[in-house]
């Protein structure tokens, strides 16, 4: 039987000098890390970006099916995502947690063995946090700072009347993917007995569990010279977000059903769960890819990347914000994907 250590062994300090111990600065805007009141960061006349974001066990994941070390990779990307969306780089983190009894230090250790590695890909230094107990659950709570080239950042509100509507990666893999493990999870709990038949749907489970951030869209971007008039991720769903970008910037737009980007893989996912493929792109969520606005004029660079889908674009506010569908069908937009707040 594997060793399991209590938590309340090495107490508060113990444990943050324990989880931090090999902590190795990256970034030269890390001043002071972790290990004093608090971190010094100096981003040398960049401004900077900064946002944060909370996990709740029961709401957010499901630690039945969810890996710790899938778990600790996630909560960091999901931040970071939003610090790319706004044309910026991530450059530090710090990460605070409530966690129960139940909780061993070993569990703990994989829990961060996620988190180094998406510190590790994207660059980011772990400069803070802080530990305490929960009464029940696990709670993740993840501040990302970034920085930016001063006024190059990229807002919701600023889309163009004319503006192309493009999105990164493909759609709803995720959703498809929690699909399967939610199913999986019920057939376990009526019959612990029977082994979880997840064969052949590695790639819709993987972007549930341990999605991306698009660090590589914001340095072709760069590369290119390309400035988003407008960008956000995508998390709650595509519909959700694009009317973001619709009612911010008090804009319609016109989305082409034929252009969403879906994987093969999450359209045969789907068809075994009898639902629309589409559907599942526009309000499924969780996917962190980006979606953004350009003028026409960029659009002979965007097609150098083969991840960048031109979906549609926008129109003047009295227009809509509308799908037209295969068929030939107009319908509005309508935002179907999480609530955070909707009774469940």
């Amino acid at each position: 039987m594997s060793e399991r250590t209590e938590i309340a062994d090495l107490g508060e300090f113990g444990l943050i000098k324990h989880l931090t111990k090999n902590i190795e600065l990256k970034n030269a805007s890390s001043i002071l890390g972790v290990g004093d009141d608090a971190a010094v960061i100096d981003h040398f006349g960049k401004q900077t970006v900064i946002s944060t974001d909370m996990l709740i066990e029961g709401v957010h994941f499901d630690l039945m099916y969810t890996p710790l070390k899938h778990l600790g990779y996630k909560s960091v990307v999901v931040n970071l995502s939003d610090i790319y969306a706004m044309n910026a780089t991530p450059t530090q983190i710090t990460m605070s947690l409530g966690l129960s009894n139940r909780f061993s230090l070993e569990a703990l250790d994989e829990f961060y063995e996620g988190v180094y590695a998406a510190c590790e890909k994207y660059d980011v230094d772990l400069i803070g946090g802080d530990t305490c107990s929960s009464q029940k659950g696990f709670i993740i709570s993840v501040t990302a700072i970034g920085e930016v080239t001063p006024d190059t950042f990229v807002k919701r509100n600023t889309a163009q009347k004319g503006d192309l509507l493009c999105c990164t990666g493909d759609l709803g893999a995720a959703y498809v993917g929690l699909l399967f493990l939610e199913r999986e999870k019920q057939i376990y709990l009526e019959n612990p007995k029977i082994q979880p038949d997840l064969e052949g749907e590695s790639y819709v489970i993987g972007k549930l569990l341990k999605p991306e951030a698009r660090k590589d869209i914001i340095e072709f971007l760069a590369q290119n010279e390309i400035r988003p008039t407008s960008m956000m991720d995508i998390s709650d769903g595509l519909s959700s977000e694009i009317l973001h970008i619709c009612q911010d910037s008090n804009l319609g737009c016109r989305l082409y059903e034929e252009k969403i980007p879906i994987a093969e893989e999450m359209r045969r996912a789907a068809f075994k769960f009898e639902i629309d493929p589409t559907a599942c792109a526009l309000s499924g969520g969780e996917d962190y890819e980006l979606l953004f606005t350009l003028p026409q004029s960029e659009y002979d660079k965007l097609v150098l990347n083969e991840q960048i889908s031109v979906i549609g674009y926008m129109t003047e506010a009295e227009e809509g914000a509308k799908i037209l569908t295969k068929g030939g069908g107009t319908h509005n937009i309508t935002a179907q994907g999480w609530n955070a707040f909707k009774n469940t």
